[in-house]
């Protein structure tokens, strides 16, 4: 019955996100309702002390990231850096190749440690600049951000500073670049599938007359009034993101070092503001070089920028409360659904697939899934179970590197279901619904799910790490 009760609220929701009802509203009743069947008496309690405490944390984190996220890829578009780069890029690539430039944009972007919600702001005005241009249909952006931003740049690669890659380094003592040729293979892997399938998606769109499309919600304005601008100019404030987050994480850390005590007054010496860097020095990098980017742009663009700024920023703010809100509710119904016991019934049956590879790719992809997060599956099952993971990888003689990679890969294949926080804030910035583009999406995720499977195969068949 407890199994019973996860899944339902589990395919509820999923149910609700599809049809595009809102989130914000039936997160909260989805793990509500599981608590309400399972315990009566624990409804009020979880609510004010687990899922509002999983959600304000989720907030106090990440808004500011959201927030400069969203205000720094509506100055590229206002700006006209967007046009510029696009036309750029298509002289280089030609208008046949938009799908394969926009992801390597935001491979470009996640690759460089720019954090994957901040890469779905930035990538979009790129996007449909660029398949405007290329008639490419508009319902086709999601899945193709999703491949460039969700996937191989994400927990494939090796070296990767995005936190799917970082989990698994304390659980088994290994680093960012562990299984380095597996992770290459897996990301080929990817890649080559991903873009096979949106281009084979593109010409049936195409055979079948539809292109680009109209009276699209939140579309970024074509405009034929903005100063030209050079694509090299329009490029710089990317680059400055992607650097200036990089030399950023480094400075944080060696100027507070571990912990951070701050004391503005006398009275407050006896309990000053405490901080643990490591914790958040990753997003105090980000939210830095972005407002770099975002000064970047206003400067290099100021002539285009000055007279829009306003209304822009409005839309900004507006469209990063509802992205930031879909994904800190989320989380917190994340946090609902791994306290029921039905929870804990579906880890331990896991435990039975007897492949240690296997065993923790599943476990950790199936809990990914449940929770609707990449990073929440991943750190739930490394935390109750790597100590086994590790005895059996070493019963059999696996290298603890193709541990980390098999589990941070498993980790990004289904959490992206239609309730994962991502896919939600992914479709909202781009103004499209589940029912429009999250079949391409989860075409995505089949691919990234069986790429885990096929770096097993190949580490099985060849011994290579």
């Amino acid at each position: 019955m407890n199994l019973v009760i996860c899944l339902a609220a589990l395919v509820f929701l999923m149910a609700i996100a599809y049809r595009g009802f809102s989130v914000i509203l039936f997160a909260p009743v989805a793990a509500m309702g599981a608590v309400l069947v399972t315990d009566p008496a624990a409804v009020l309690p979880i609510f004010s002390g687990l899922f509002m405490e999983k959600m304000v944390g989720f907030l106090k984190l990440y808004f500011p990231v959201f927030l400069l996220g969203a205000v720094f890829g509506k100055l590229v578009e206002i700006s006209g850096f967007a046009r510029s780069i696009v036309g750029a890029v298509t002289g280089v690539l030609g208008k046949g190749r938009s799908i394969i430039a926009i992801v390597l944009v935001g491979a470009i972007l996640t690759y460089g440690g720019v954090s994957l919600f901040v890469a779905v702001f930035a990538v979009y005005p790129f996007a449909a600049e660029l398949f405007r241009q290329s008639r490419i249909p508009k319902r086709l952006i999601p899945g193709t951000i999703a491949l460039g931003a969700f996937t191989f740049t994400m927990d494939t690669l090796p070296g990767t500073p995005q936190i799917q890659n970082i989990i698994p380094a304390s659980f088994f003592k290994t680093d960012a670049y562990a299984a380095p040729w597996l992770g290459v293979i897996g990301a080929i892997f990817i890649f080559v599938l991903g873009v096979a399938y949106l281009e084979w998606r593109r010409r049936a769109a195409a055979a079948a007359g539809e292109d680009y499309g109209e009276g699209h919600a939140n579309e970024p304005e074509a405009r034929d009034d903005t100063a030209p601008v050079h694509p090299l100019i329009a490029l710089l404030p990317l680059l400055i993101v992607g650097i200036g987050n990089r030399l950023l994480l480094s400075a944080i850390n060696a100027f507070y070092g571990a912990e951070a005590k701050v004391a503005l007054s006398p009275e407050m010496a006896a309990n000053p503001v405490t901080v643990q860097v490591k914790t958040v020095a990753a997003i105090w990098a980000v939210e830095g070089a972005l407002i770099l980017g975002i000064l970047a742009t206003v400067i290099l663009g100021f002539r285009n920028v000055r007279a829009r700024f306003s209304e822009g920023s409005k839309a900004a703010v507006a469209g990063s409360l509802l992205a930031g809100m879909n994904t800190a509710t989320e989380y917190g119904f994340g946090a609902v659904i791994a306290a029921l016991p039905g929870f804990k019934a579906i880890s331990d049956a896991l435990s039975a697939i007897p492949n240690p590879l296997v065993n923790e790719a599943v476990t950790v992809t199936v809990l990914a899934g449940v929770t609707g997060s990449a990073s929440g599956g991943l750190s739930i099952a490394l935390g109750a179970l790597a100590d086994r993971f590790v005895q059996a990888a070493q019963g059999a003689g696996i290298p603890l590197e193709v541990l980390h990679r098999v589990a941070s890969m498993a980790s990004g294949g289904m959490d992206t279901l239609p309730h994962n926080g991502a896919v939600i804030t992914l479709l909202a910035v781009t103004g499209l619904t589940h029912r429009q583009s999250y079949g391409d999406i989860f075409a995505i995720t089949l691919i990234k799910t069986a790429a885990v499977f096929f770096v097993i195969g190949v580490y099985y068949a060849t011994g290579i790490v």
